[in-house]
């Protein structure tokens, strides 16, 4: 199934190293030159406002999923190709995987950590087949890197799961590996998409 569509996790504050948005603005306009919509979080601020701004001046699609209470605090992107205002962070977070066909994370905090963790769990559980990536902006993830290896090592983490997170560290590797990425082996389906 071809790719058309990459849902992007990251940080709602650009962070102190200005490598962080011209990584996002890279990541934008390159998702709008090879036609890929961007699905996330609809916030115009930080990390998420760059990657944002920067595929729609490029011309192209961007889906933005916002819970109403974040919308009424101003904080949408509200030139969104569309804009969806839902009730809780759990419709947010349900809505942008089934729109997505690839998840990317950038630098972030909690909310990223959240949402890249959930999503490889969902595809450790056989709920999505889709490939999930990290951009390692600068090294930025490479001591959560280390982390996931020492889990495998110490027998929490099985290396095939491990290994459901591709890793590059410039946006046209980044997409490649999204683009070509097949799943090495069926994995034991534990959950149903409607019962996560």
């Amino acid at each position: 199934m071809p790719l058309n569509s990459v849902c992007v996790f990251c940080g709602s504050a650009a962070g102190t190293n200005p490598l962080y948005a011209e990584a996002a603005r890279e990541l934008g306009a390159a998702l709008a030159g090879r036609g890929l919509a961007l699905v996330y979080g609809g916030g115009r601020v930080g990390l998420m406002g760059v990657v944002a701004s920067a595929t729609l001046a490029a011309g192209g699609v961007v889906v933005g999923v916002i819970p109403h209470s974040l919308a009424l605090k101003e904080i949408a992107q509200e030139d969104c190709t569309e804009l969806i205002v839902v009730n809780t962070m759990h419709e947010r977070k349900a809505l942008m995987a089934d729109r997505a066909g690839a998840f990317v994370a950038l630098p972030g905090g909690f909310g990223t950590g959240d949402e890249l963790f959930e999503i490889l769990t969902w595809a450790q559980l056989g709920i999505h087949t889709k490939p999930v990536a990290l951009l390692n902006v600068n090294g930025f993830f490479t001591p959560l890197l280390a982390w996931l290896d020492h889990i495998v090592s110490e027998g929490l983490l099985k290396q095939k799961h491990r290994e459901l997170l591709l890793v590059a560290e410039t946006v046209p590797e980044l997409l490649t590996k999204l683009e070509t990425w097949r799943p090495a082996e069926p994995l034991t389906k534990w959950v149903e998409p409607g019962e996560r």
